[in-house]
């Protein structure tokens, strides 16, 4: 691949993405490892969802279910509900209500006839963490039939619930691209629902700006004292505010922003490591693998070839 060709490839990777938070939300999720099952149970039944990294979602097809988390009144759902963990917390489901911890851990039953029967998505996250943004959220949300769900939803259900079922090649392809347009779609109609809880962590109009400015412009060779400078902040202000909103000092913001992105070209380009490096802030291909490496616990090369052979269902 020639370098104009790797640039168009890069800008399509980052125009895709969206630079509004909740894209690059989800594009960090999608560095993840997709799984969908569909789950079946009837009579006495319940499920422990233990915490993890990630993100993930169940979608109720039939019958009725009971959510149980660690805090909070046992919720009652039926079908059509999606139940959605931004960050995966621990949680639960059964045919009553009752405590998180008396339900066993999760192994799936099919039986047949069967009283309930859902779907299971998620993102799990073996390199890195969850994105702020998604940790910011409520650790469970529902999202009711009765809230008037679009009918893109809809779809995206239905064409997941079928994908479940198909034993065709290039399911590694096309699960993983229908659970996360699912995630999105559900994060978009939850917050439209709510919209108080929008960019929860950024509603400083000075740290939005900086933020912005680590989205769009990660080549840019950014200091403390810089992006202060940008919103009109001394250096120590400026840190002290970011860090309390994000969660997270600026720099270490900014570098798990470029390593995001980076694990992002790295699974959806094939530009050359030379041209990911610098698109996402480092001088050479040594340094921005040595970063890597450190946030992901791998190589990028390996990280590629690894997201290759899962994308081709190998």
């Amino acid at each position: 691949m020639n370098q104009e060709n790797s640039s168009v490839a890069i800008t399509r990777a980052r125009t895709g993405a969206g630079m509004d938070i909740l894209s690059e939300a989800i594009g960090s999720v999608r560095t993840g490892r997709a799984q969908v099952c569909r789950v079946r149970e009837s009579g006495s039944w319940g499920m422990r969802v233990p915490a993890f990294a990630g993100s993930g979602l169940h979608l109720l097809l039939r019958g009725s279910a009971w959510l149980i988390t660690a805090t909070g009144r046992p919720r009652a759902l039926k079908a059509g509900d999606v139940v959605l963990t931004p960050s995966g917390a621990e949680h639960g489901l059964s045919h009553a209500p009752c405590l998180l911890k008396d339900l066993p851990p999760a192994v799936p039953r099919d039986p047949d006839p069967a009283d309930v029967e859902f779907l299971c998505g998620a993102y799990w996250l073996d390199h890195g963490q969850v994105h702020p943004y998604l940790r910011a959220l409520p650790e469970v949300i529902v999202l009711s039939r009765d809230n008037g769900r679009t009918s893109q939803l809809r779809s995206l259900a239905d064409l997941l619930a079928v994908d479940v079922s198909d034993t065709q090649p290039g399911s590694g392809a096309t699960r993983p691209a229908l659970l996360v347009l699912l995630l999105t779609h559900v994060l978009r109609q939850w917050l439209a629902q709510n919209r108080d809880a929008d960019r929860p962590e950024i509603g400083d109009p000075a740290i939005a700006v900086a933020l912005r400015e680590i989205h769009t412009s990660p080549h840019k060779p950014w200091t403390v004292q810089q992006l202060g400078e940008t919103v009109g902040m001394s250096r120590t202000g400026f840190t002290k505010r970011f860090t309390a909103l994000v969660g997270k000092p600026p720099m270490t913001y900014l570098i798990g922003w470029r390593l995001t992105y980076g694990a992002r070209l790295l699974r959806e380009t094939k530009a050359p490591l030379s041209a990911i490096a610098r698109q996402v802030g480092y001088s050479t291909e040594f340094a921005f693998g040595a970063a890597f490496r450190r946030e992901y616990g791998i190589a990028p090369g390996r990280f590629r070839d690894l997201e290759s052979r899962r994308a081709r269902g190998a």
